[in-house]
């Protein structure tokens, strides 16, 4: 079944919806930028401007000369925001820390997420960022965009904002820095009606679902990842902009096991399209790869010579599980014993293939420092059909364990910290699976058991008398 969004999509045409003619986009010249100085003096910050490497300070400046040069009347917030972000910055250098407040009641009506409240502590000497409110904005599954689309979006906060934004952020989202309060509502309101775009997450809430190409582009995808990525973002609009978790929860969408939006280290709950039957082997082009008619790796690795290509060695001693051998000329895989590393997958595309019975495989748990440190995701449903409208994983996976984390999580604490505090047994109770072996990291030490009452014969109640006619004093 072709994917078909929920609502009718308008094709966004910039010509309609631009703000600013070319001579304004294109108002300075390359010699006013070499002489171009801000207001403030930042030698530490031009020192970023030296090396190799672009600079954020160089396109900053960049930013600042293009504001200075456009009338007042042709920008929402003062001119010279960039400058006095700068600045502010090169005072953070020299103090060795921030002078952003990071919070304050601030957003758009409606919504308890998308915005993150920021004002400045040093508001006397740079005015200009007193209120420096980023904007978090959804972006599109997979990052597919338009010409015409960025262009409005840029358009949209060289206007209201400070024109300065990150593509991405560490979740996904576009993110605009820098506005002030009064300009939140008509941001919020020229992004849903003129661009229909949607805010993202932040605060505790569900965070922006972010995915990676899948089938759109990838010839290893398992399954629809800007489907499953898209569906979930509408169905939990609520969860997204309502905050009403114990803190952020993040679902990341890999379609194969190669991770490229690295869902395993970076989301509560992370979705890897994964096969169940046996991976596909073409006879021929294993015979091609040996005999070098086909360049490994995609040709990945062809700008030197490092021989002819030898499978034992890159492929066959590689493999995680020992579950590959060569056979006479066939290429052998113990598919029950393959824990789907993608390795020979990778080097030999040509002649091997994910299974056709392909779902998800659902991990838990992994989340950055912040109560408990670092930790990666917890493997907890190996193999789950992953198919529209995905009621079962919503209905048998996703809300349980939220049911669970909202009702014992502390403040700040995140699903993995949970797990890890109340067990993994409990996960499992929760989500009603059986454990499986790899779930354990060692045998019981503990000689004690400790039973639940249904599973006691009577349950607790015991009958004194009948113990007594049994044991004998």
């Amino acid at each position: 079944m072709a994917f078909e969004p929920k609502e009718e999509q308008k094709a966004l045409k910039y010509e309609e919806l631009r703000i600013y003619s070319d001579e304004e986009l294109n108002n300075y010249t390359d010699e006013e930028l070499k002489d171009f100085k801000i207001k403030h003096d930042i030698p530490m910050c031009e020192e970023l401007e030296s090396g190799p490497w672009p600079s954020f300070v160089s396109d900053a400046k960049r930013s600042a000369l293009h504001r200075k040069k456009l009338p007042d009347d042709r920008m929402m917030i003062d001119s010279d925001v960039v400058e006095d972000l700068l600045g502010q910055l090169e005072v953070s250098f020299e103090h060795g820390e921030t002078h952003w407040k990071h919070g304050g009641i601030v957003g758009v009506f409606g919504y308890g997420g998308g915005v993150i409240g920021r004002y400045s502590d040093m508001a006397e000497q740079f005015p200009s960022v007193a209120h420096f409110h980023t904007i978090r904005v959804n972006q599109p599954a997979s990052k597919f965009y338009t010409t015409d689309y960025l262009k409005t979006l840029c358009d949209l906060w060289d206007y209201r904002g400070s024109s300065m934004m990150n593509m991405h952020g560490s979740t996904g989202d576009i993110v605009f820095l820098g506005t002030t309060s009064e300009q939140l509502e008509p941001i919020f309101f020229d992004l849903g009606h003129k661009t229909q775009q949607d805010l993202g997450g932040s605060g505790s809430n569900l965070r922006t679902p972010s995915c990676c190409l899948g089938k759109a582009r990838c010839e290893f995808a398992c399954v629809d990842t800007q489907e499953l990525c898209y569906e979930m973002t509408h169905y939990y609009q609520d969860e997204l902009h309502r905050p009403a978790f114990p803190y952020k929860f993040k679902f990341k969408f890999d379609g194969c096991p190669n991770g490229c939006v690295a869902s395993i280290a970076r989301s509560d709950m992370s979705f890897i399209g994964t096969w169940r039957d046996d991976i596909r082997i073409d006879q021929d082009a294993v015979q091609a790869y040996m005999g070098g008619e086909i360049a490994p790796n995609g040709g990945a690795h062809s700008g030197k010579d490092w021989g002819p290509f030898d499978i034992e060695k890159e492929v066959i001693n590689l493999c995680p599980t020992d579950c590959m051998k060569m056979d006479g000329n066939n290429l052998v895989i113990d598919n029950k014993e393959c824990n789907r590393c993608m390795h020979c997958i990778n080097v030999m595309p040509a002649a091997l293939r994910p299974g056709t019975d392909t779902g998800v495989s659902i991990l838990l748990g992994a989340k950055a420092p912040i109560l408990e440190g670092a930790q990666m995701a917890l493997l907890t449903i190996p193999f789950i059909k992953a198919e529209p409208p995905y009621d079962n994983i919503k209905e048998n996976v996703i809300e349980p364990v939220w049911d669970w984390w909202m009702e014992e999580g502390k403040n700040r604490e995140r699903l993995g910290e949970l797990i890890q505090r109340q067990g993994i047994s409990k996960l499992l109770q929760v989500l009603n699976i059986p454990a499986m072996p790899q779930t354990v990291k060692e045998p019981r030490s503990n000689p004690y058991i400790f039973w639940k009452e249904e599973d006691v014969p009577g349950g607790w109640d015991r009958d004194i008398n009948d113990y007594r006619s049994r044991h004998k004093r």
